[in-house]
C-alpha cells in the first residue's frame, strides 16, 4: 500500500508500478528480502541496490508473491492468470468444469524419490492439447516468477533442483525469470 500510494501522491510515473527501484520496508520484511540494516517495526522507504533488482517494482513484492500461491506451494497458473490480468488486461477463460484438481506434490518419507518440482507436475498441462491451448497463454508467466516460493522468498532450487523459469509468451517473447517477464511488459 505503502508503494501504491507513492507512485500516486508523488506523481510519478505508472511505469514505476514495473521497475521502481524503491520499496518500503520494516525490520522483518527487509530480512524477508534480504535488505541489511534495516531495525525496527516502523515502515520506511529504502532504495534496492541493483543486487536486489528482482524486488523492483509490484513483481518483486513478497505480499503479491504470497496471494497469488497457495498457502504451501507456489501456483504457476494463479500467477500467471494474475500478471495476465493486472497488467495485460486479459481474463483468460476458466477452466472446463471436469478439470480435477491439481494433485498436490507428495513427500517421499522413505528417501527413495523425490517428489517433482512445480514445472515437472505442470507437465500434464503442455501435453494435453485441450488444457495447453489456454495454459500457454498464462503458465509461461507463472513459471517466470517460480524463483519467488510461496511467501515471496527469493530461491533457486524447488525439490533440490534448479529452478527452470523460462518460458516463451503467447507473442513469442522469450523469458526467463521475473527480470525478463519485466522487461517484456515494460516494453510494451
Amino acid at each position: 500500500e505503502l508503494f501504491f500510494g507513492a507512485v500516486v501522491q508523488e506523481d510519478r510515473s505508472v511505469l514505476d508500478l514495473i521497475d521502481a527501484d524503491y520499496t518500503f520496508v520494516n525490520e522483518r520484511l527487509a530480512k524477508h528480502y534480504g535488505i541489511p540494516n534495516i531495525y525496527g517495526p516502523r515502515f520506511r522507504r529504502v532504495t534496492l541496490p541493483p543486487s536486489l533488482d528482482v524486488r523492483r517494482g509490484l513483481l518483486g513484492k513478497g505480499a503479491l508473491m504470497t496471494v497469488t500461491s497457495m498457502p504451501a506451494r507456489t501456483s504457476p497458473v494463479i500467477r500467471g492468470k494474475w500478471y495476465l490480468t493486472t497488467f495485460l488486461g486479459v481474463m483468460p477463460p476458466d477452466p472446463p468444469p471436469d478439470v480435477p484438481a491439481f494433485a498436490e506434490r507428495k513427500q517421499d518419507t522413505t528417501g527413495n524419490t523425490r517428489p517433482p518440482t512445480m514445472r515437472e507436475a505442470l507437465e500434464k498441462h503442455r501435453i494435453n492439447a485441450t488444457c495447453a491451448s489456454c495454459h500457454q497463454i498464462f503458465e509461461p508467466m507463472g513459471l517466470a516468477l517460480e524463483n519467488f516460493d510461496a511467501t515471496g522468498t527469493w530461491r533457486t532450487l524447488d525439490e533440490g533442483k534448479p529452478i527452470d523459469a523460462s518460458g516463451v509468451l503467447p507473442d513469442g517473447t522469450r523469458v526467463n525469470g521475473v527480470l525478463d517477464l519485466r522487461a517484456s511488459l515494460r516494453t510494451r
